[in-house]
């Protein structure tokens, strides 16, 4: 592993004022991070450059390696920078809404920063968990805390996080997906290209042109949460049943 990639993203450690005595203002991590996020959300990742990331905030890229010392650590920090805004409440006594509410959050967030969905989905998944940025962590540990509260054992505590987001991981990749093909075209068959595909082969699939063409994002999350906590109810409970609590 690179150790410049493990180290955490710094915060100013001196002055970044340039030559001749003008005071600007400090580089801060917020600054950068969010600097960074809106150059990915206008173009990509791939995009980000520090000599892009200087120019956006008015500074020498190189002073912007001494906050970040490659662009690995860059895009760490702002991976954590997104999933700080994915609140848990782990004092919730209902863990099913609860569930649902962080659910709803992380779509929230995909769809709002599209550009960001390959760093929150896999780009932690080539660190080991105890290297990995603190701030992509703490969604994991509060839900933990807020299902282990509900009196389930660790073990199944685990099973549910790994069950809720392995669905929103393959749903919002789903949902950012393009499927449009040819948008001008009357037809739903047609506009999804569905037309190439040989009706012998695959005439369920082309029956459905009409439901593919009118996806809903925030309808088929909802349903899936519905399934999938009613499939968690049957198989694992906790050792006491929680009181029901209105959506």
């Amino acid at each position: 592993m690179d150790e410049k990639r493990a180290q955490p993203f710094a915060g100013p450690a001196r002055s970044d004022d340039p030559p001749g005595g003008h005071r600007v203002r400090p580089l801060t991590r917020p600054a950068i991070l969010a600097a960074a996020l809106e150059i990915i959300d206008r173009d990509s990742v791939e995009r980000l450059s520090m000599r892009r990331l200087g120019s956006r905030l008015g500074r020498d890229p190189a002073a912007l390696y001494r906050h970040a010392a490659t662009k690995a650590v860059l895009l760490d920090g702002v991976t954590e920078f997104v999933f700080e805004q994915l609140t848990v409440d782990s004092a919730d006594p209902d863990w099913r809404h609860q569930l649902r509410v962080v659910a709803r959050d992380f779509r929230r967030l995909a769809v709002a920063h599209p550009h960001v969905v390959p760093l929150l989905i896999t780009h932690p998944l080539v660190t080991p968990l105890g290297l990995r940025p603190p701030g992509t962590l703490r969604p994991l540990e509060r839900i933990l805390d807020l299902l282990t509260r509900a009196d389930f054992s660790g073990s199944d505590a685990l099973h549910i996080y790994r069950a809720l987001f392995g669905f929103l991981y393959g749903h919002v990749l789903n949902e950012l997906q393009e499927i449009v093909d040819r948008p001008e075209e009357t037809t739903d068959l047609l506009r999804l290209g569905l037309h190439r595909l040989p009706i012998g082969e695959f005439p369920l699939l082309r029956g459905l042109a009409a439901q593919l063409a009118a996806y809903d994002g925030d309808a088929e999350l909802e349903r899936g949460l519905d399934t999938l906590l009613a499939g968690l109810d049957i198989t694992l409970a906790p050792a006491t049943a929680p009181q029901e609590y209105p959506e």
